[in-house]
């Protein structure tokens, strides 16, 4: 597997966009494009986090200089994060990718329709 790496940049450039815009983290857009590439779901999710940690870091700072950011609820949320980043990759490795795509795509529709159908 030899990726298009101008390609890579191309699209990290539009999940960048999409991640500082929706505050979604892209990795709803990085594991799709990753498990289309044929990755596995552990790779794709593994992956997807490397790309998200740079993403968020520059996300971070530019809505930190428009004063888009409260620290203390963000440490609070991430402390409780923690515990669950060590939690999520020990059950997905007992998850094959094609019962993960599954997984996948009815969280993102049931989001969708939840936040479509909400006032």
């Amino acid at each position: 597997m030899h990726p298009n790496y101008f390609l890579m940049v191309l699209a990290g450039l539009l999940v960048g966009v999409g991640a500082s815009f929706t505050g979604l983290g892209g990795g709803f857009l990085i594991v799709p494009l990753l498990l289309v590439l044929g990755y596995s779901a552990q790779k794709a999710v593994g992956t997807s986090f490397l790309a998200i940690l740079v993403i968020s870091a520059s996300a971070l700072l530019a809505h930190n200089k428009l004063a888009n950011v409260d620290f203390k609820i963000g440490i609070v949320l991430g402390l409780g994060g923690i515990l669950g980043a060590q939690i999520g990759p020990r059950l997905l490795e007992h998850v094959s990718t094609g019962s993960f795509k599954k997984i996948f795509a009815g969280v993102l529709m049931g989001l969708a329709g939840y936040l479509f159908f909400q006032e």
